[in-house]
């Protein structure tokens, strides 16, 4: 089985309950979800929240849409992360955080299947980014997970969950799934309120129409009205590397 474990906290430096803001009248997370239960690869999705009570309202989001959600430990995401997966013994398991309310199960679907063909340990389109920031997707076998939930002791490789897997090449099968065209310097994640205008814009055009909107509409659209683009650049990517 490969499953999905998405992380969400409400909990943000630069903007606080994000994953809780509305667009079109539902939470952020919300739509991420829908987006995240159209790829086809993975059977399951589990929300990865915290046990605290800011998260309460994080955890019914998850609850609402009839998802299974796991209540950890704020800190230690990676313990969050691996004990969210571990009742399913998954062959794989696929990361995805709740800042990204554009992504696209196409590319899910895309990389899973590139790291499950490869036979990698983790494999991602994000070692060499060339994916807009915002569709990033890693996969990582339940293996090479729990080595890194049982081996990883630094405060960066247990906030992070994937690092403690990728930085040691000499000691797992790691895979860079990469785009036709380089797309890394666009920005399609949300860390910062402009961010989420720039978001809001997309689904208020797009997704009357099409729910279902993918990559490929929103560069269409984006091609036309290159002025949107430039609402939110100027950020460093992974800025918001140390949030979900």
């Amino acid at each position: 089985m490969i499953i999905v474990v998405l992380q969400a906290r409400a909990s943000s430096s630069r903007l606080p309950g994000k994953v809780l803001k509305s667009i079109l009248g539902k939470p952020m997370l919300h739509h991420q979800i829908e987006r995240i239960q159209r790829a086809r690869v993975p059977a399951r999705l589990v929300l990865a929240t915290s046990r605290n009570p800011e998260d309460d309202a994080v955890a019914d989001i998850g609850q609402n849409a009839g998802i299974d959600v796991y209540r950890g430990d704020l800190e230690d995401v990676l313990d969050r992360f691996y004990r969210a997966a571990e009742p399913f013994a998954p062959s794989h398991v696929v990361r995805l955080t709740g800042d990204c309310p554009l992504t696209d199960p196409g590319i899910i679907d895309a990389v899973t299947r590139f790291a499950v063909d490869g036979n990698y340990d983790y494999a991602s389109n994000t070692i060499r980014p060339t994916f807009p920031d915002g569709l990033d997707v890693e996969v990582a076998t339940f293996e090479a997970l729990h080595t890194a939930w049982r081996e990883a002791t630094t405060k960066s490789d247990r906030e992070h969950v994937m690092p403690f897997l990728h930085r040691q090449a000499e000691r797992f099968k790691l895979g860079n799934y990469e785009n036709e065209k380089d797309l890394s310097a666009l920005r399609w994640t949300v860390d910062e309120p402009a961010d989420f205008a720039f978001v809001e814009a997309i689904y208020q055009v797009l997704y009357p129409a099409k729910p279902a909107f993918d990559s490929g509409d929103i560069l269409a659209y984006l091609g036309a009205n290159l002025s949107l683009e430039a609402l939110n650049s100027g950020f460093m990517r992974n800025e918001g590397f140390k949030s979900e």
